[in-house]
């Protein structure tokens, strides 16, 4: 029996060992430490972010943003439909009301035009949205510029959710450092891990120090334990920071292998009839966190479903697009505008195994595995012919 190969999972180097032990030796297990502080700075020097708190999670990264931002019961907050549901929950902690924004085709994220008119309509109502929830999938940015100076004009603050895009560029820059706030992700199967985790950045030194304040319990400063205000035990602890500081060290590594993964399956089986794959937009570099593709069931001879089953059935995962937001049961009451473009990569979608330390032999077993369904529905083709 073969080994499983699963769709991304963590991949070390020899390095977070090193920043893990000195936690260990010089016993800064607790929360906070030297790696916290060190782990910011060399993030923001990765990124061009001007100021970053670490926190336990992308989520908690979103929901401290949206607490910052000022977003409270009633208000409504713009979020991109194509996305996985951590990027709109906080939205609903804060007791508002997502509203949902289709994607384009050429990035498969936010669609600026439909971002405008939505704005556009909200304004004449007088009923501005509290922000806009811009998601950067699957590795590549959106286009962020229209957005933002969109949001600019309107004079609605901007999030960059980046949870999947860390590593990708914008036009030089990193999707993530335009907005008014950024976050990112260090879950398990995103490009860089610390185990779970996330980050918070922001140009706004104010914002980070009162976020750091929100993650930390919203403790005030005094001899006792005295809150004014509610807060969140939501900071990355000093341990989980040293794998980080390792995993920034290899992070241009992992995006040079994934994106070597998208060449060898592009070259493979982008001339199979039915199958285009997630498109790079001309306005930046994605890091191919996890390789896309859409199968055309009359052109390939078999749906996106048939073909994964069929690599489950050789132990190799693979998953959908994302479901959209606004078809999911525990948002079903929310407003779109647009919705067909996610709900067609949604239904012709697959995500393909795309971890950094994917050998040879396991991209050919994926190739080899969607090879197969081809060739043997055109058998079934020609028998029935």
């Amino acid at each position: 029996m073969s080994n499983p190969i699963l769709l991304s999972t963590p991949h070390m180097s020899d390095r977070e060992l090193e920043f893990v032990k000195q936690a260990f030796d010089t016993n800064w297990i607790a929360p906070v430490g030297p790696h916290i502080d060190a782990f910011e700075q060399e993030f923001c020097q990765v990124t061009g972010a001007g100021h970053a708190a670490a926190v336990s999670s992308g989520t908690a990264a979103i929901h401290l943003a949206l607490r910052l931002i000022g977003v409270e019961r009633g208000d409504e907050v713009f979020c991109s439909t194509l996305t996985f549901a951590a990027t709109a929950n906080p939205i609903v902690y804060q007791g508002a009301k997502p509203v949902f924004i289709d994607s384009d085709r050429t990035s498969w994220n936010m669609n600026p035009d439909l971002l405008r008119e939505a704005l556009e309509q909200r304004d004449r109502l007088g009923k501005l949205p509290k922000a806009v929830v811009l998601v950067h999938l699957y590795g590549q940015s959106a286009d962020i510029e229209p957005i933002l100076e969109t949001c600019n004009q309107y004079g609605v603050p901007l999030i960059e959710d980046a949870a999947e895009a860390l590593g990708a560029t914008y036009k030089g820059r990193s999707p993530g450092t335009f907005g008014k706030i950024g976050i990112y992700s260090f879950n398990g199967n995103k490009i860089i891990t610390t185990s779970g985790g996330g980050m918070l950045v922001s140009n706004e030194p104010e914002l980070v120090a009162k976020a750091r304040f929100l993650a930390t319990q919203a403790r005030d400063p005094a001899p006792h334990y005295q809150h004014s205000e509610i807060g969140y035990n939501y900071r990355l602890s000093n341990v989980l920071a040293g794998i980080g500081r390792g995993q920034l060290r290899v992070l241009n590594e992992r995006v040079a292998a994934r994106r070597r993964n998208f060449e060898i399956y592009a070259s493979a089986l982008g001339n199979l009839p039915g199958i285009e794959f997630m498109p790079e937009a001309e306005f930046g570099c994605a890091t191919r966190w996890l390789t896309c593709l859409t199968i055309d069931p009359e052109a390939f001879g078999a749906d996106r479903e048939q073909v994964r089953l069929a690599l489950a059935a050789q132990q190799i995962e693979s998953r959908p697009v994302w479901k959209p937001l606004h078809i999911q049961p525990v948002f079903a009451e929310c407003e779109c505008f647009g919705g067909a473009v996610a709900e067609d990569l949604f239904a012709h979608g697959l995500c393909l195994p795309s971890g950094s330390n994917l050998t040879d032999e396991d991209l050919d077993r994926v190739i080899d595995g969607i090879k197969s369904v081809h060739n043997q529905t055109q058998k079934i083709t020609l028998l029935h012919s």
